[in-house]
């Protein structure tokens, strides 16, 4: 099969397509015929040895994926040949099959795209469980999405609109801010202007944000916790700015704020109840129409190095996916 190899940490233009020994199965384990895989930051740090955890060499990258079961020996988890799933994972999934255990699945609602199953399930999980579970974000609210144009922060802005807050979107061009504007956002920031701090409180009546979702850091970070609301809440999503920010404490002494991780990876380990629960509630609202999540450009697969490097120039507008097969 073919698949993107990690064989040396390193910048992405080093990386090659190679032909693979399709994976082997272990007892409980189900084959995946990949259709799409999306493309996240976290993915490009991995493959330079960036990230906060280094996979083993060699690694084929890729945590999310839509596909196809093809084998599902003793059908675990109740899953058959010829179903369509979603999925996330460690890695594996830039290649043409992939093989998983049950737990890693979600069944694809009908009618949902490859490519937009491949960019949902990080994004729209992480935005959820953000603002629903970790902000307890609640109708009415002002919410605040930093980094609004990048695939997470689109989430957060179309999830924010269905928890029924009043969404600032944050974004640093005109392409992105008019970008936020089609997706739901109800006011926009260009967050590069000195005084955007201002245009700010003026949109918020002078109230500040009462929840930031922060997937960007850097001084921009500490900036708009400045602009919080008493009892706000500041979500720490991820870095895309490169700097993780420092935060005087007598900050959240002043505003009574609270800084809250948010960090994927722990949801189904410290937390599968929840996570199946939001899952639970994004495929209903998948199925319904309520929900159409974003998905940016689609490369296909032996053009794997221009998503990434279009992904880590940060222009792109939502998420970049990969598409493997039909």
């Amino acid at each position: 099969m073919k698949a993107v190899v990690v064989e040396q940490y390193a910048p992405i233009d080093q990386i090659e397509l190679k032909d693979v020994p399709p994976p082997s199965m272990e007892p409980g384990q189900l084959r995946i015929r990949v259709e799409a895989a999306g493309i996240g930051f976290v993915d490009g740090l991995k493959i330079e040895g960036r990230y906060q955890t280094k996979d083993p060499l060699p690694f084929i990258p890729g945590t999310e994926f839509a596909g196809v079961v093809t084998d599902a020996p003793g059908a675990p988890g109740g899953y058959q040949p010829g179903m369509r799933v979603m999925g996330m994972t460690r890695a594996g999934a830039l290649a043409e099959e992939i093989v998983v255990r049950p737990e890693a699945l979600h069944p694809l609602p009908d009618g949902v795209a490859a490519e937009v199953a491949a960019s949902f399930r990080a994004n729209y999980l992480t935005a959820l469980y953000a603002l629903s579970s970790r902000a307890m974000l609640v109708a009415g609210e002002q919410l605040l999405v930093l980094g609004a144009a990048g695939g997470t922060g689109i989430a957060a802005v179309q999830i924010g609109k269905l928890l029924g807050a009043r969404v600032i979107a944050a974004a640093s061009t005109p392409d992105k801010r008019a970008f936020a504007l089609t997706h739901g956002a109800d006011a926009v920031i260009d967050y590069t202007q000195t005084g955007w701090r201002d245009t700010l409180k003026e949109l918020t009546g002078g109230h500040g944000a009462d929840v930031i979702f922060d997937p960007v850091g850097g001084e921009i970070s500490v900036q708009a916790f400045r602009s919080i609301a008493w009892r706000g809440r500041h979500l720490v999503v991820g870095f895309a700015a490169g700097a993780i920010p420092a935060l005087p404490f007598n900050l959240p002494l002043l505003k009574g704020g609270a800084l809250l991780g948010v960090d994927l990876a722990q949801i189904p380990l410290r937390e599968p109840d929840v996570q199946k629960r939001l899952m639970l509630q994004l495929t209903g609202w998948l199925a319904d129409g309520q929900l159409k999540p974003v998905v940016g450009r689609v490369f296909a697969l032996g053009d794997f190095r221009e998503a990434f490097r279009t992904m880590q120039t940060r222009g792109a507008l939502g998420k970049m996916v990969v598409r493997i097969s039909t």
